[in-house]
């Protein structure tokens, strides 16, 4: 640092012995350049005395340590929110593709429960059917039995009438006395 204040030293030097004196003599104090270059140098002198540049220079210093250090603080963070999204983002995908996995599951659900339903439906519907089927045999049976029953009926009742007209005092006796033999002949 002291080198710089002798550099500017030397150029206000250079700038005296360059300069217009305007008719006056180099070294007298009527030359306004030589009193500037005698208060210029007595200043510098006066820095250099304070020990100003080296203050000057650990300023300086500690403003670059400084400034380092908050740079590689920063260096330190970008690397941290780097690191921090790239795990967001690893995140992020890890969550796409569970939501992307319980979709299809719940599709594939939602598709074999509308399969078991159908199938449902239609042993459902099948058993209805069969439940009908049987309700329909019972009542033919039924009906049938019924018809039977009613045929029967009036085939004896017509056979009734016919063995009653044809019958006579002796033949209805011997039909009793026969009834008689094979009701016996059935309890015994």
């Amino acid at each position: 640092m002291k080198k710089v204040f002798y550099i500017i030293a030397l150029l206000g030097i250079v700038a005296v012995l360059t300069g217009n004196n305007h008719g006056e003599p180099l070294v007298s104090l009527r030359n306004t350049n030589f009193v500037v270059l005698i208060a210029f140098l007595i200043f510098v002198g006066i820095l250099l005395y304070t020990g100003v540049p080296a203050k000057l220079a650990t300023a300086l210093d500690a403003r670059a340590t400084r400034i380092k250090t908050e740079l590689d603080e920063a260096r330190a963070l970008r690397d941290e929110a780097k690191a921090l999204l790239g795990s967001y983002d690893a995140k992020h995908k890890e969550v796409l593709e569970q939501s992307a996995r319980i979709i299809a599951s719940a599709k594939e659900e939602a598709q074999a429960a509308a399969a078991q339903a159908k199938a449902d439906l239609k042993d459902s519907i099948a058993r209805r059917l069969a439940a009908a089927d049987e309700q329909i045999a019972s009542a033919e049976a039924s009906a049938l039995r019924q018809i039977r029953e009613s045929a029967i009926s009036v085939a004896v009742a017509a056979a009734g009438e016919v063995l009653a007209k044809q019958a006579t005092a002796q033949t209805a006796a011997a039909s009793i006395d026969a009834a008689i033999a094979t009701v016996d002949a059935k309890f015994h």
